[in-house]
């Protein structure tokens, strides 16, 4: 029965159903086939979104919104720019450091991709075909939910339970992010140099470096702030959420200065759309959850993987190809509302780190981001810049083969993953 609510959910989502609306629909029509009592619906939608840990989504969507109206993308970039120096690929470089550093303070990759798309794209155009330049945005746009903090981290950790701590999944992203990071920038360079293109930039000056530095400390000050914090212990990750959205607000209004009240109603409603649908998610979603426990599914599913295999390897690798097809056509927060608690307790029966399977998990969903035909990340990049999804495609894959190349070696050697958060205490 509830194998037949997944599948219902999943044809529905394909048929261009709104996600929440498709979840809700699918739920529904298990529960009237078979016969449990609808009076539990409300009453386990209510309770499963009643969590002060999830107040932390809206906050850390409202402090993104807030940061990159506030002109946070445009400190970020003068400042990337003097590190990157004269290069061959200089502009591309300029555009992973800038994703990287927006990803300190956003956590989500769609508003991310909307920002450096806007001002981005234009400039790296002059340099690069557009195809390219759209491709570059998009993977460094893709940055934003591996390096902390990150609102799919956070959506995990809630959904897996008491084994995950939110902080110790914004820890586990850290070394990863920054290999991705650094990869994407040798790419570039690589590409770069095999396709002729012009060296571009000012020349490396520390001088211009420290400047800028100086510059956007007190914006730099905010993700050491607030995710320090959490991770030192001294506020749970929704205080943080909520530290994060007036330092955006005071930084918009006072420092920057470009940030005014007439921009707070669209911001806040941008925000508000989001986490609603988040929340639908969630609260749909604990209808299906109770469904497949009634039905014993978990128990039966680990039954049967146990029978395929027991090298906890080889689930690994077989929840990675689950969540490689799933990551294709399912919209990712839908995607962790679904399986995480179906497949997170199976992986902690096989002995798998908890930390570690959850980054492999939210890796692998955030590369689905990048995947057609459902890669979000693609449809906000071409809806701006006005380029043809083929051709974006064509361009992206080398970002998308190298990440998936970094979740191999992080499944490969778990301590990329845990060693970390396991120094810190997680």
């Amino acid at each position: 029965m509830s194998a037949a609510v997944v599948a219902g959910f999943m044809g529905l989502s394909l048929l261009g159903l709104p996600i929440a609306f498709a979840m809700g629909v699918a739920a529904l029509l298990a529960l009237l086939a078979t016969g449990v009592d609808l009076s539990m619906v409300p009453q386990r939608m209510m309770h499963a979104v009643n969590s002060f840990p999830l107040m932390s989504i809206p906050f850390f969507m409202l402090a993104g919104e807030l940061m990159i109206k506030a002109g946070i993308v445009e400190r970020l970039i003068a400042l990337a720019n003097t590190m990157v120096g004269r290069v061959r690929g200089g502009l591309a470089h300029v555009t992973m450091l800038s994703g990287a550093g927006l990803a300190t303070v956003s956590g989500a990759a769609v508003s991310d991709a909307s920002a450096l798309s806007s001002i981005l794209v234009p400039s790296l155009s002059k340099v690069y075909d557009k195809g390219f330049a759209t491709a570059i945005v998009a993977a460094a746009a893709n940055l934003g939910p591996i390096i902390p903090p990150s609102g799919a981290m956070i959506v995990y950790a809630f959904m897996a339970g008491s084994s995950v701590s939110v902080g110790g999944m914004f820890m586990a992203g850290v070394v990863p992010g920054i290999i991705i990071t650094i990869g994407f920038i040798a790419l570039c360079s690589w590409i770069a140099t095999k396709r002729g293109w012009a060296v571009t930039g000012d020349p490396f000056r520390l001088k211009a470096v420290f400047a800028e530095l100086r510059r956007s400390l007190i914006v730099l000050a905010m993700p050491v702030l607030v995710i320090g914090g959490i991770v030192g212990g001294a506020f749970t990750a929704t205080e943080g959420s909520a530290i994060a959205v007036i330092y955006a607000a005071l930084l918009g209004f006072f420092v920057t200065r470009t940030l005014k009240l007439s921009d707070l109603p669209g911001i806040v409603v941008r925000a508000a759309i989001t986490s609603a649908m988040v929340g639908a998610l969630i609260a749909f979603a604990s209808v299906i959850t109770y469904l497949m426990t009634v039905d014993l599914l978990p128990q039966k599913l680990t039954v049967l993987l146990k029978a395929i295999t027991d090298s906890p390897l080889m689930y690994m690798a077989l929840v990675a190809i689950l969540l490689f097809v799933v990551g294709m056509f399912l919209e990712s927060n839908a995607a962790y509302i679904m399986l995480v608690p179906l497949l997170h307790p199976i992986a902690i029966q096989y002995g798998i780190d908890p930390l570690h399977f959850g980054f492999l998990f939210v890796l692998n969903l955030v590369i689905g981001m990048l995947t057609p035909p459902v890669g979000v990340v693609l449809f906000v990049v071409c809806g701006i810049t006005g380029v043809r999804m083929r051709e974006l495609v064509a361009n992206v894959w080398p970002f998308i083969a190298l990440m998936y190349g970094v979740l191999v070696a992080c499944m490969l050697f778990p301590p990329l993953v845990t060693a970390l958060p396991r120094a810190l205490g997680y």
